[in-house]
């Protein structure tokens, strides 16, 4: 039995047809892969800030989180964006259960880079045993990115991270699935399909803005990930039909991230 991390943006999830989340519940029902659904929802969360006259900012593509941001993140991950997933699920004929990384100490967290970029936490451990549970149930697993610290605080955690900590912890294969087929390069004004790409490589790109804006967390923790003893991490279009299943039957999809 394998684990599969699958990671949806926020910036694909209106996207995402019906057959996609098929794909996942048929994976389930193989009995041959475990999959977990970890989720993002920044344009959602941008959207109620902006109604609410919250103002927002971003460094490196990760959110400065205030207090008050941080209220309408978990009420826009945990509430709406989480409970719709669930349902996209149930149409799909699969089940699934919804959890907030804070539930159940699923997510312990520490606050990230000293504190500058305000209530936003690394994932330091995954409650393994809680996930099991879930699973037992017949259930998939859909986890939103808040964390929790020792103290009972509520952290925001980037999504491409804590989808990158649980696929640490259970050591299973990472998904990253995005709007676009992975990642590409610009040559002679053509755009250049990268299959596979390493963390030169990567940096490289970073360095000359092709890879920028939330691409680069996803981009580097993949590559981290793989640092970790991850399997295999890979960037794929969502909306592309049956790019999961073609991944997990081990065909060439999107971008593979090497050592």
């Amino acid at each position: 039995m394998n684990y599969i991390i699958i990671k949806c943006g926020g910036s694909v999830l209106e996207e995402l047809p019906l057959t996609f989340y098929q794909d996942v519940v048929n994976l389930q029902k193989s009995r041959k892969w475990k999959p977990i659904i970890v989720h993002g929802g920044g344009p959602f969360i941008s959207s109620l800030l902006h109604k609410l006259q919250i103002e927002t900012k971003f460094h490196d593509g990760m959110r400065i989180t205030s207090p008050e941001v941080l209220d309408v993140v978990e009420m826009v991950l945990t509430g709406s964006v989480n409970k719709n997933i669930v349902s996209q699920l149930k149409k799909a004929g699969g089940r699934a259960l919804g959890i907030s990384g804070a539930d159940g100490d699923l997510l312990n967290a520490k606050i990230m880079d000293n504190g500058n970029l305000g209530l936003v936490g690394e994932v330091h451990q995954v409650n393994t045993e809680l996930v099991s549970q879930i699973m037992f149930t017949d259930n998939i697993p859909v986890i939103s990115p808040i964390g929790i610290d020792e103290r009972g605080n509520r952290l925001n955690i980037n999504g491409d991270l804590a989808a990158a900590a649980v696929a640490k912890a259970l050591g299973g294969k990472l998904c990253f699935v995005s709007d676009i087929s992975g990642v590409y390069s610009e040559e002679n004004g053509k755009k250049i399909w990268k299959r596979t790409l390493n963390k030169k490589e990567a940096e490289q790109l970073i360095n000359k803005k092709i890879i920028k804006g939330g691409m680069v967390p996803k981009v580097r923790s993949a590559l981290d990930t793989l640092s970790a003893g991850v399997k295999e991490v890979v960037i794929l279009d969502g909306k592309e039909k049956s790019s999961l299943s073609n991944f997990c039957a081990g065909m060439e999809v999107g971008t593979k991230m090497v050592q």
